[in-house]
């Protein structure tokens, strides 16, 4: 098994050059299976991971992704990077606080978006949303720990389709210190080379879900990491909710057939 250090070295190495795909586990399974097919680091997903534990995204406890970071930290010897929400705080020293937690968990790296649960007013504002990102970047240096900070900006996720906020934001996320910035929601051409050249040389992360840019046309735009979000974990109740309903509703059995094979599975995980 690798240490801790090992993997945030190699994490931040990835994003010195080209352009890698991150995808997200909700699971220790789904975590070894992603790991299996090569990919040279994971990141967990907030949605994927409530899904799991029955709960709607952005309703589950710091304690509960605490927990979960650590599992899918010791599944795998390659690095892990956490969506950690808003910090599961507002106030910059609680988000401190729990990002320290997060630390000791075991990433190689995290997020704090500035997102503040309420549609009314999804953001938070400017100011507080820097002394955040400053209060997660104290925590992490504490130990020097090395764990790489992603701040994101959630403003197209929330209908605030404002590219010079966006950039606004996440220079400042930059200046705060952050070492890697992300906008969910940015898909043309266009956003995404704007954002690479207003925080370059800093690296980007592009989300991508159902449809978006291939690996190699995401570095052509300078994009440094490519994660799916929930994608996977959608994609795999889907799977399920198609066999369930198929079941219930027609009590038949023919969706079962798609299933992936328990020997691989077996032979996979041995």
């Amino acid at each position: 098994m690798l240490t801790s250090a090992d993997k945030r070295a190699t994490f931040r190495k990835l994003h010195e050059t080209g352009c890698f795909i991150i995808p997200n586990p909700f699971d220790a399974g789904s975590a070894r299976a992603l790991q299996h097919l090569g990919f040279k680091a994971l990141a967990s997903t907030s949605a994927g991971f409530a899904w799991t534990i029955g709960k709607a995204d952005n309703r589950v406890t710091v304690d509960d992704v605490c927990d979960h970071l650590a599992a899918l930290c010791a599944a795998v010897d390659i690095p892990v990077n956490a969506d950690f929400e808003d910090g599961f705080a507002h106030e910059p020293d609680k988000v401190g606080v729990n990002v320290a937690r997060a630390v000791k968990a075991g990433v190689a790296g995290l997020s704090i978006e500035d997102f503040t649960g309420d549609s009314a007013n999804p953001l938070f504002d400017r100011a507080l949303a820097v002394d955040r990102i400053r209060a997660a970047r104290k925590a992490i240096d504490a130990d020097s720990s090395g764990v790489l900070l992603t701040g994101r900006c959630e403003a197209f996720l929330r209908g605030q389709k404002d590219l010079k906020l966006v950039i606004d934001r996440l220079t400042a996320y930059a200046e705060a210190g952050a070492d890697c910035l992300y906008a969910p929601g940015i898909a043309t051409p266009e956003e995404i080379s704007a954002v690479v050249k207003a925080v370059h040389p800093k690296p980007v992360n592009l989300l991508v879900g159902a449809a978006g840019p291939s690996l190699k046309a995401a570095a052509d735009l300078g994009v440094r990491r490519i994660s799916v979000g929930g994608a996977l974990a959608r994609a795999a109740w889907g799977g399920f909710m198609r066999a369930a309903k198929e079941m219930a509703e027609q009590g038949t059995f023919s969706e079962l057939g798609n299933g992936y094979s328990g020997g691989e599975l077996n032979k996979m995980f041995s």
